[in-house]
């Protein structure tokens, strides 16, 4: 921010957060004042230059000598493919998010999704974060790196920017339901040319000690819905599945979630529903298509939960969103 001209009093006062936020040790934002935070960067960098959005004012002053954890794990990595991996499996250090890596013969599709579906991140976040993917590879490999596809979920303010990110991306910006970039294979594979074995091996255990102290902090539902957002769109919403990932027997899962007021169907059944809710409200995509990124073996099965859940049929929310624009 500071390399940018942005001064940090103007906005945290933005954000409503204290004053000397930056001077604290292992503070901890939830996603709501997380995302308030870069509406204020966003609001900040506005006022300084209309004409260039926030993302880019950033990436204009991005730099291997910053030591930013994200940013440092990745440029010591060998290329992006093993910068993403680093991403992915630290980045609930630096944000309440997931990133999920698709890999081909051709290509490599990075998405992101956050741990609280119930509140949808301010697109200037969503924007940075594919911009920081694209510039990680263009400054670590001294190459012009354009990728095959850069899609966000469409707002007004990023369809006013909509030339200016087709200019820096080299191609346009679609529209989708989750934020989502697509690499070539070639680029992917692309020696970096800021590999550095030694340091990351210097570092690494401190952040694997960062994160098992994460991990061992948060609650047990907290944990839970982190895993079930990644295991969803893979049809693993069992509760043997998530306990696998956690390490933990199912029976003691079952206990920790019970002390914390809940239980595991509750925890699936009350994300499932909010993410529904996000996706029939918020995209295009077919109760298929919903079906699937919530883990169910088809439409009918999906629909029917939701009837459950919310007494209404996954069509008639889509309707009553469609008749409240109109009505507007």
């Amino acid at each position: 921010m500071q390399d940018a001209g942005l001064e940090t009093s103007p906005v945290l006062r933005r954000a409503q957060l204290p004053g000397d936020l930056f001077a604290r040790q292992n503070v901890r934002l939830d996603s709501e004042n997380f995302f308030k935070l870069w509406e204020a960067i966003d609001a900040e960098a506005k006022s300084i230059d209309p004409d260039l959005p926030a993302p880019l004012q950033i990436a204009q002053v991005m730099s291997s000598d910053w030591f930013d954890p994200e940013l440092f794990a990745a440029l010591c990595s060998p290329n992006m493919g093993g910068a993403l991996d680093r991403i992915a499996k630290y980045v609930k250090l630096i944000a309440p998010m997931v990133i999920r890596i698709e890999r081909t013969m051709v290509h490599t599709t990075v998405t992101i999704g956050f741990l609280d579906g119930t509140k949808p991140p301010p697109s200037v976040f969503l924007a940075f974060k594919l911009v920081f993917f694209v510039q990680l590879a263009r400054l670590a490999t001294r190459s012009h790196v354009q990728p095959l596809r850069v899609s966000w979920p469409s707002s007004p303010s990023l369809k006013a920017d909509s030339l200016i990110y087709k200019s820096y991306f080299g191609i346009s910006v679609t529209n989708s339901p989750l934020a989502t970039l697509v690499f070539a294979t070639a680029d992917v594979e692309r020696p970096f040319l800021t590999e550095n074995h030694k340091m990351w091996l210097f570092f690494e255990p401190s952040l694997r000690q960062r994160l098992a102290d994460l991990d061992r902090t948060a609650g047990m539902l907290e944990r839970v819905r982190s895993t079930l957002l990644e295991t969803l769109p893979a049809g693993e919403a069992s509760m043997q599945a998530v306990s696998r990932k956690l390490a933990v027997s199912p029976r003691t899962l079952q206990r920790r979630l019970q002390d914390e007021g809940t239980t595991f169907q509750q925890t699936l059944d009350s994300l499932r529903d909010s993410l529904a809710h996000h996706y029939l409200r918020n995209t295009e995509m077919s109760s298929a298509e919903i079906s699937f990124l919530l883990g169910f073996e088809d439409a009918n099965s999906f629909a029917r939960a939701f009837q459950v859940w919310t007494g209404k049929t996954p069509q008639t929310v889509r309707s009553e969103k469609s008749a409240s624009s109109n009505s507007v």
